[in-house]
């Protein structure tokens, strides 16, 4: 599905990159361990989302085949109703951040409030390759949660995932960050947070808050047969912002490369554990890695300050890195490390391998 152009790009530009501040959370009662009030504080702004999609039926090549259709008549327009959740990430603007897989194919979108209630939803861009969407309400002065900063996670942080699991409506599960930068495939743009927070079916778009009240995570997927078993994965907030910030500004994601291919690094031919970081398996001749000095081999361990400790995590910086964009690598190269300037470019077609970034 594609996006549209919004009618203000760059004051929505100018205005996205500047989350709200979080609500001020209540205190509990005092000796009372409940995250009752980061919950009363949060849960208004974590909607449940209502798509309306075409039966598979209704796409029968058959039944639209006119001579099918002699015997058969037309296809009887069937519906069925998929739920899944979504965070108001601006009131005002009443802007919707959600998952791309819970409103694609959809012919009508309805966003439910905690207070019951309800409205109409236009689709405002999606990105596939994130699987995030970006939603505008059909009302104003909704409430709000700030997008957090994701970089500042560390594993074991503690966290809620609110959504609505099995379409029972608005449920709230705790856990801990269990791990970063997973990656489940070598060709997307995947760095997910990890949590053992109970995520399932529907809880897709929901928000993985932090304690300070700030969202660190869209919802994404679970592991597994298709309930919890304790690993479910976010979209980090970082992410998602870049992401709301192209869409609103083009109607899509324009992303650049720096036109290199990346895998893990391996471990020593002693048996050595891997060093972090991401190894260059190639360097597009001619492109802005091989023009700044990237070399294949070189094992980058940090991109403007940020540790890239796997092909993950660097894929995720370049990913989320606007066109235009200088970053500054530093790389390990043998024993010696070198701090290179890369200026990110639009796509290259000589990058036909899937992995090149």
């Amino acid at each position: 599905m594609s996006g549209c152009r919004d009618k203000d790009p760059q004051k929505e530009q100018q205005q996205v990159g500047v989350p709200a501040p979080a609500p001020a959370l209540p205190s509990s009662r005092a000796g009372t361990a409940s995250f009752a009030p980061l919950v009363r504080a949060a849960a208004p702004a974590v909607v449940n989302i209502a798509v309306l999609q075409a039966s598979p039926a209704t796409d029968n090549p058959l039944l639209r085949d006119p001579f099918f259709r002699r015997y058969f008549g037309p296809p009887r327009e069937q519906t069925r109703l998929a739920a899944g959740s979504g965070v108001i990430i601006d009131g005002r603007r009443a802007l919707v951040l959600t998952n791309n897989h819970v409103i694609e194919n959809a012919r009508a979108i309805q966003v439910v409030l905690t207070d019951r209630r309800t409205f109409a939803a236009d689709l405002v861009g999606t990105d596939p390759p994130t699987d995030l969407a970006v939603l505008r309400l059909r009302a104003t002065n909704l409430p709000q949660l700030a997008l957090g900063n994701s970089d500042a996670v560390n594993v074991g942080d503690q966290v809620l995932a609110i959504g609505n699991p099995f379409g029972l409506g608005q449920t709230v599960t705790s856990g801990i960050v269990s791990a970063l930068g997973r990656g489940q495939s070598q060709d997307g743009y995947e760095s997910y947070i990890q949590t053992d927070a109970a995520i399932n079916p529907g809880n897709s778009g929901g928000a993985l808050i932090a304690m300070d009240g700030t969202i660190i995570g869209i919802n994404s997927a679970i592991y597994g047969p298709g309930a919890n078993v304790g690993i479910g994965f976010a979209v980090p907030s970082a992410t998602a912002r870049f992401v709301m910030e192209q869409i609103l500004a083009h109607g899509t994601v324009r992303r650049g490369g720096i036109g290199i291919a990346i895998t893990d690094t391996v471990p020593g031919p002693g048996g050595e554990a891997p060093l972090p970081g991401a190894l260059i398996a190639g360097v597009t001749p001619g492109g802005p890695a091989a023009r700044a000095g990237v070399r294949e081999g070189d094992v980058v361990v940090e991109v403007s300050g940020h540790a890239t400790p796997t092909a993950a995590s660097l894929r995720d910086v370049i990913g989320r890195t606007a066109i235009g964009t200088a970053l500054n690598l530093k790389v390990r190269r043998g024993n010696n490390s070198h701090d290179i300037s890369v200026q990110v470019g639009a796509p290259e077609a000589a990058q036909t391998n899937r992995n090149r970034r």
